[in-house]
């Protein structure tokens, strides 16, 4: 991967658990890794014996000066800030390209056959899927280029999400120094920033071929349990649509635990309007020339 990209991982309070970062290794991924931490957390001395030369450090306070938080709540223990500062810290060690992962992922999986069969697949090629992803960020207007999700493939490969790409952008975020775009809310900051931002324009993008799993938000202590389970789901949903209000709702998740129905409150968006639909120049109907001729060659 060369050293002007790293892997970036998001941490707070689990200097024992950092997950991620054994799974990455695990996986194949031989190239540059960074804890990324905040000055007020209590476990920054575990942090930097664990992982020498392997930490960074930014202050929460200073970054909390000029995040918009959309709320007067007291207290910083959330992610905002630190995705917010990532783009900093890459330009302060040399980062061209880098990739935004939380601490608690526990497999990376190939989702597709050659075939176009669906299967799922643990990859042992981090590196090389790495690479694939920023090859396609250099050569991409995107701001950012993300993983799936476990949810994208509901019924499988019939399911009407599990080949086409999505326009959401969650937490793999494969990302350059130059592209800066920002993330608002206490919580669900990355709802928040892919509706948002592609309200404005900005494009960004999910590449259903590949996919990360994570354990459940409020069963690992630390990072933003505590806050979550502060304020529950439906405040954490109603940060987005104070942002995105055209195109963000609150709704109601179906599912199944342990065998046992249950429902809960969740964010959904309406993509028809949330993401511009712009018609390339070639095709604009000009006012009273009729509409534009298209040039074709040999080639």
């Amino acid at each position: 991967m060369g050293t002007d990209f790293a892997a970036i991982i998001l941490t707070h309070g689990r200097a024992d658990r950092v997950r991620t970062y054994d799974t990455l290794r695990r996986r194949g991924y031989t190239g540059r890794i960074i804890l990324l931490i905040d000055d007020e957390d209590k476990e920054r001395d575990e942090y930097l014996a664990r992982y020498p030369r392997e930490v960074e450090q930014f202050s929460k306070a200073e970054w909390a000066e000029s995040v918009d938080v959309g709320d007067n709540f007291p207290g910083r223990g959330v992610v905002v800030y630190a995705r917010n500062a990532v783009w900093e810290v890459a330009r302060r060690i040399g980062l061209k390209w880098f990739v935004v992962l939380d601490d608690d992922y526990t497999y990376f999986s190939h989702r597709f056959a050659w075939d176009a069969t669906y299967k799922q697949i643990l990859s042992k090629r981090l590196d090389d899927v790495f690479a694939a992803f920023v090859d396609y960020l250099r050569a991409t207007p995107f701001a950012t280029v993300c993983m799936a999700q476990g949810g994208d493939y509901i019924a499988g490969g019939a399911g009407v999400h599990a080949i086409k790409g999505k326009r959401k952008a969650m937490n793999v975020f494969f990302c350059a120094t130059e592209r800066v775009f920002p993330f608002c809310g206490r919580l669900n900051e990355d709802v928040t920033a892919y509706t948002s931002e592609q309200i404005r324009g900005a494009a960004m993008i999910t590449h259903n071929g590949f996919s990360v799993y994570q354990g459940a938000t409020q069963s690992n202590e630390g990072g933003l349990t505590e806050a979550y389970l502060e304020v529950g789901t439906y405040v954490k949903s109603f940060y987005s649509i104070m942002y995105a209000p055209s195109c963000v709702r609150i709704s109601v998740l179906a599912g199944h635990k342990n065998g046992v129905s249950h429902r809960r409150i969740h964010h959904r968006v309406d993509w028809s309007v949330a993401a511009p639909k712009i018609v390339p120049e070639i095709y604009r109907k000009d006012a009273g020339a009729g509409v534009k001729t298209m040039e074709f060659t040999d080639a």
